[in-house]
């Protein structure tokens, strides 16, 4: 199949990934072009040049430290920069002979535009609905031209009154790049993401600090009043900011944690990190909230009631007793890349009705 894949446009396509949807829209090119299928991902300048970029927006002001685009006076906002940009890339994308496009931008021009297009169009909602999206998917639906997937059942729930009609596939990820730790060494536990007001990381350190476990903070600062007013100034006495990390740094950091963090204060729609701590042995202690009861088995980790500190210090407790062991097969048993790949592929042969 020739397929054009259209990426969300905050950040570059490249590792180290500022979060969950730039990590699958790297995995899911890459391994579509494995398979042999002819693949352009439509996405930011700097994004990795070997998933065939074809560039729709500049990067030039993009800083890699900070995930940031810098604001320049004589230049449009991000937002309008965007829509301009997936605006032009719709008016034209018809003429280059693709068979189906994956979209991937979680923007309202590409589902408002999709009906002026000869071509089928898979769209997958990888967050619970806001604004713009929810009124974009709600017009659609009355030309039904779109093929929506969730990235979990809860984010299909939540999805439901705008699409009823929504295949779920769980991420995946290349659990052979995450080695397993069967005996951690580190005697601590690990909260790792995008430090933001929506993933929690101040309650991660005051339940840690209850619990009496020390805590290691890996991650870009994604919002950066946050960490200054709410993380920052509760950091020291065991709770250490180590950045961000490389892939080979990470893995060592999650496997050698007595437990992994996950913090979420909105409807996590899925969360990378659980299936990354699981496949390093690491079980969850978390907020029972998003899609994590439906990812966290009871095997696996132990969940508290969203925000309750206390719940999640003596969750914290009791995933360290988990087996570590159990949390590593449930991972390869839920949350292999490969499987979640042949289940898109299958709906992109669908749409087009190329097998290969």
């Amino acid at each position: 199949m020739k397929i054009g894949i259209i990426a969300h446009l905050k950040h570059p396509i490249k590792s180290p990934f500022r979060g969950g949807l730039e990590a699958f829209t790297y995995d899911i090119c890459k391994r579509l072009i494995a398979r042999g299928h002819e693949v352009m991902l439509f996405a930011s300048s700097k994004s990795d040049a070997t998933l065939n970029v074809y560039p729709i927006l500049s990067d030039e002001a993009y800083n890699d430290l900070s995930g940031h685009r810098e604001k320049k006076p004589n230049l449009s906002s991000e937002y309008m920069a965007e829509h301009y940009a997936y605006m032009e890339l719709m008016q034209h994308i018809d003429t280059m002979n693709f068979d189906v496009i994956f979209n991937n931008s979680l923007h309202y021009v590409p589902i408002t535009m999709a009906g002026m297009l000869k071509l089928p169009m898979l769209t997958v909602l990888h967050t619970p609905p806001f604004f713009e999206l929810q009124n974009a998917v709600r017009l659609e639906r009355r030309q039904s031209t779109i093929t929506y997937i969730s990235v979990s059942a809860r984010n299909a729930e939540n999805w439901k009154q705008y699409t009823d009609e929504c295949t779920v596939i769980q991420n995946g990820i290349d659990l052979n790049s995450w080695t397993y730790y069967p005996d951690p060494t580190g005697g601590y536990a690990i909260w790792f993401g995008r430090i933001h007001p929506d993933k929690g990381t101040h309650f991660a350190i005051q339940a840690a600090n209850i619990a009496g476990m020390p805590l290691k903070i890996a991650g870009g600062i994604a919002d950066e009043k946050y960490f200054r007013t709410q993380v920052e100034p509760l950091l020291g006495g065991g709770v250490e900011y180590v950045g961000r990390k490389d892939h080979t740094e990470l893995n060592a950091l999650i496997g050698n944690a007595v437990v992994s963090l996950v913090t979420p204060t909105w409807e996590e729609p899925f969360g990378l990190v659980i299936a990354e701590s699981l496949a390093c042995g690491t079980p969850i202690a978390g907020f029972d909230i998003g899609a994590l009861p439906q990812l966290v088995a009871q095997e696996t980790g132990v969940l508290a009631k969203p925000g309750d500190i206390e719940g999640l210090a003596g969750a914290i407790t009791g995933a360290a007793l988990k087996n570590r062991l159990s949390c590593r097969e449930h991972a390869e048993k839920s949350f292999d890349v490969e499987k979640m790949v042949n289940q898109y592929e299958d709906q992109l042969q669908l749409l087009t009705g190329v097998f290969q």
